[in-house]
This record gives structure tokens, sequence and C-alpha cells, in this order.
């Protein structure tokens, strides 16, 4: 797979993608992550990738050109399967959404950055909008690198145990059950005995229960119980 990364400041990107289960994909060939300013693509000496909203009003938007020369250099050299823009009016990331995310080859993330970008950008580009929350971040380069890291670790191969991503949190709608290593007693605090069992059966039962249980309590929205 690879996800090219459109963004402003480029530098804050590093850290995210140089890394654990990212930088292993890196190595292996398996996810190829490419984070372009989009600067580069500005016309004047100044690099310029904002101006004021026509109409008025507070704060710069994104303009159309920049990004425009960017989506099209890049389209020009391989077809997309979606171009994503970070925007927290979009469509909710979950795990279903990252599931099938990371069945595509090639993936475009338009970072969104100050007061969001010309809507004929979206309108006429952007194939698909994702929120990873509502609220409101300084820019979309975070929501860029939760959306990549949650694609990534999916992928075969990224993760050297893969039965461990298929038993996260929302896999199946259920959040994941406690979890608990050694010792197995601590001041008094002990793990359940059904745990060191051996029983792999009971074990699985004692966990799907436990899943259940947290998400009635934790997350209601998740379960028919709400």
């Amino acid at each position: 797979m690879r996800i090219d990364i459109l963004t402003v400041l480029p530098e804050l990107l590093v850290s995210p993608f140089s890394h654990s289960i990212i930088k292993r994909a890196k190595e292996k060939g398996i996810i190829e992550i490419n984070v372009i300013n989009l600067r580069d693509f500005a016309n004047d000496r100044y690099k310029s990738v904002d101006d004021y909203a026509f109409g008025g009003g507070a704060g710069m938007v994104m303009m159309i050109e920049p990004v425009y020369k960017a989506i099209e250099k890049l389209r020009s050299e391989r077809n997309y399967d979606e171009i994503i823009y970070t925007s927290p009016d979009g469509e909710k990331l979950t795990q279903k959404m990252a599931n099938t995310l990371s069945l595509l080859k090639n993936i475009i993330i338009l970072a969104g950055h100050y007061k969001g970008i010309d809507q004929r950008i979206r309108d006429n580009l952007i194939t698909r909008e994702i929120s990873i929350g509502d609220y409101v971040l300084s820019g979309g380069e975070m929501p860029a690198a939760i959306i990549t890291d949650a694609i990534v670790r999916l992928i075969p191969g990224a993760i050297s145990d893969e039965q461990s991503a298929l038993s996260d949190s929302f896999q199946d709608d259920l959040l994941a059950p406690p979890v608990y290593t050694r010792p197995s007693e601590f001041k008094g605090w002990k793990v359940p005995e059904i745990l060191l069992s051996g029983n792999t059966r009971e074990i699985e039962e004692w966990r799907h229960e436990k899943a259940v249980e947290r998400t009635k309590k934790l997350r209601p929205d998740l379960t028919n119980d709400e």
C-alpha cells in the first residue's frame, strides 16, 4: 500500500512514522508513506498556500491551486482508490472504516489547516472526508497520522502476531476484555483464576463475557441495550 500525505507542516509527521509498527512495516516494504509539502506547489516566492476568505470573516483558507497541482501530479503517476480530507465535519473514523481502507492500494490524505480548504477542492477532488472526533485541532496532521496508523497495523505482515489486530477493541463492536501479565499476584491483587487454568475454551468464553460487560458499561452506544 502507498499513502501520500499532503500537508503544510511536514515536520509534524516525522516522528509518528519513524517508530514502532509503522517503521517496521516501511522497512519490510509493506507500506510506502510519502509526506509531501504543499508549499512546494505554491506560485509565489513566499510559498503561500493560504489566503483571505471571500466574503470576509476570521481565519485564512487553504488555496485551491497548490492542492490541485499536488493532487494532479500524484494522479498523473498512479491511480488512487481514495483522496481523503481530514475534517472535523467528516464521517467519524471507526475500526470498520480502517478495515476497509486497509484493503486499498493507493491513498492520498490531505491534512486540513487554517480555517479549512477552498470548498471547490472538497466538491471536485476529495472522495472521502474523515473526522477523528467532535473537536477541532490546529491542523490535520495528527488526524492524518492516526488514520495512517489505524490502517497500517491491519495490513498483513505489519504486526508479527496478526491475531492481535483481529482481537482489538471494536473489531466485533465490542471493547477488548481485561488483560493481565506476571506476576499472578501483586500486593494481594490476583489475576482471575480462569486465566491460569490452561483451559482455552473456558478462557475464550470468559474473555467474551468480559468484553460484553465492558462494552455495556463503558460504551452502551455500541450495543442494542442503550
